[in-house]
């Protein structure tokens, strides 16, 4: 067998040097904020790990009532989850099956519809936010006493975020929807599978990990998403966390409360890290295997 080449003893050490350097360069940042989090002076510190005084009460206040509207940590999580998933399911619904025709078929003005795709993935999102408003706000209901605006809406908002993910779902899923062999299919329909069976026990198997990397960019697109929600809801009962966490800031630094802030920002990062660390060989299979295929 082939032996492999070790590096010199001092450029071993030169380089696991240079990798602790950069771990706690981006650790210290996160350790401050939890540091801060726990800080029971509830001030802006200078930047040391270690707070004066250690106490829970931040996290106890944001789980009651994060902002000075009337609403809890739940339901703002509640919201933020809302978006979250069903940005994330109905892009991956409706891309992958979009991405599947323009991958397996050859129509008339295919390559105009995807460039137009590209297009709109190039925009900057607050770019379609005032087109989206007008458009969304036409739809109003009135059922008694109340009044539906979908604008104003989770909905009204979940319709404008999957717009914006879809460009990028249909271009990922196309990419990696190039590389399954056409055989399988053609071979499958030989054997007398109809074209939605080889589409659902071939076609998405087979692209499960670029699927579950579509849909956690698209989860956490939905969990963080900031702009669009803050110009289109009014209700605090349908406020996101992102919301909550940007009013929680004052006018000036002073009037912040950084404890709270901090404790609220990192519960929210948290979700993410977790569905991470949960599905990682998933994620990480499917970002690396189109660049092996």
């Amino acid at each position: 067998m082939r032996e492999e080449k070790r590096l010199p003893l001092g450029r071993q050490v030169l380089l696991q040097i240079l990798c602790i350097v950069v771990a706690l360069y981006v650790l210290y940042p996160i350790l401050w904020i939890v540091g801060m989090s726990l800080d029971a002076t509830n001030t802006l510190r200078p930047s040391t790990l270690f707070p004066p005084a250690l106490s829970l009460q931040a996290y106890q206040h944001v789980l009651a009532k994060p902002t000075d509207n009337p609403v809890t940590f739940f339901t703002l999580a509640r919201n933020s989850l809302f978006l979250a998933v069903g940005v994330a399911f109905f892009s991956v619904l409706i891309g992958v099956s979009a991405a599947y025709i323009f991958s397996r078929f050859d129509f008339r003005l295919r390559r105009v519809l995807m460039i137009a795709i590209l297009a709109v993935l190039m925009l900057p999102g607050i770019a379609t936010l005032a087109p989206l408003f007008v458009l969304l706000n036409q739809f109003k209901f009135t059922l008694g006493d109340s009044t539906f605006n979908l604008r104003a809406s989770l909905l009204g908002v979940g319709l404008a975020m999957t717009s914006g993910a879809l460009p990028f779902a249909i271009w990922n899923l196309k990419g990696y929807l190039d590389t399954i062999p056409k055989d399988l299919a053609e071979a499958a329909m030989i054997d007398g599978a109809s074209f939605n069976q080889v589409f659902f026990r071939i076609i998405l198997p087979l692209a499960r990990p670029a699927l579950a990397v579509t849909f956690f960019l698209g989860f956490l697109g939905g969990w963080t998403e900031f702009a669009i929600s803050w110009q289109f809801l009014t209700d605090p009962q349908q406020f996101t966390l992102a919301m909550a966490l940007f009013n929680m800031v004052g006018q000036y630094a002073s009037d912040t409360s950084w404890s709270w802030f901090a404790a609220m920002a990192l519960m929210i990062a948290l979700p993410v890290a977790l569905i991470y660390l949960l599905f990682q060989k998933q994620l990480v299979s499917g970002l690396a295997v189109g660049a092996v295929k």
